[in-house]
């Protein structure tokens, strides 16, 4: 288990700070990137609802959004003209769970993730203090979770399947019954990895049908 505590913010910082982050493509080399929309998602570790063990935020999305509803996501979206991938998460943190977070509370990027949907994501690794309430906005967000950092970390947390329409493998993780997949699957896989010390790269991991569009 890792304590909700100073300690475990120091060592995931350190980890973070250790993790080789891929460059971003250059649009100038590759056209297929330049056509890509940046959004950013966070990561936020908070306590898990026993207020001892670690646990990240993942939210299920409102039913009435456009674009992927009902789905399960970590907080985030679309980057603003002009923001940073930092920025767009911690206003999408404000905007979707009330959690108004200072600039130091970043620990880190990890690997941006391109989607078959047309967007390059950033996942934003954030600590988010125990005395800060979280207030869902109804018009984006169904529900919240916290996810035990623990759940992620057992041997039987993901598994990977092959479907007809690709040679690309898709990544499921088991939650509570459920299986939420990428991107938001392999965003925390590679966090899990990241937490094991492992630089374990996850653009190639694919997404089902559902969410092509």
């Amino acid at each position: 288990m890792r304590p909700f505590d100073d300690a475990t913010r120091r060592n995931i910082a350190k980890l973070c700070v250790n993790f080789a982050r891929r460059a971003p493509a250059d649009p100038a080399l590759d056209p297929a990137a330049a056509s890509l929309k940046h959004a950013a998602v966070a990561i936020a570790l908070t306590g898990a609802s026993e207020a001892t063990e670690t646990a990240f935020l993942l939210t299920r999305r409102a039913s009435s959004l456009r674009a992927h509803r009902a789905q399960w996501a970590l907080p985030g979206g679309r980057c603003d003209t002009g923001e940073t991938p930092v920025e767009a998460a911690l206003r999408e943190l404000r905007e979707e769970l009330g959690l108004a977070l200072p600039d130091d509370s970043v620990l880190g990027l990890l690997d941006d993730y391109p989607t078959r949907s047309g967007y390059l994501i950033t996942p934003v690794v954030v600590w988010a203090e125990a005395a800060q309430a979280i207030v869902p906005n109804p018009d984006e967000v169904a529900s919240v979770h916290r996810i035990a950092l623990g759940s992620i970390e057992h041997g039987a947390a993901f598994d990977f399947v092959t479907i007809p329409e690709s040679t690309r493998q898709v990544i499921r993780f088991h939650y509570e019954g459920r299986l939420i997949h990428a991107p938001t699957a392999a965003m925390i896989y590679q966090f899990r990895e990241l937490l094991a010390g492992r630089q374990t790269r996850v653009a190639e991991l694919e997404q089902p049908v559902f969410a092509w569009k």
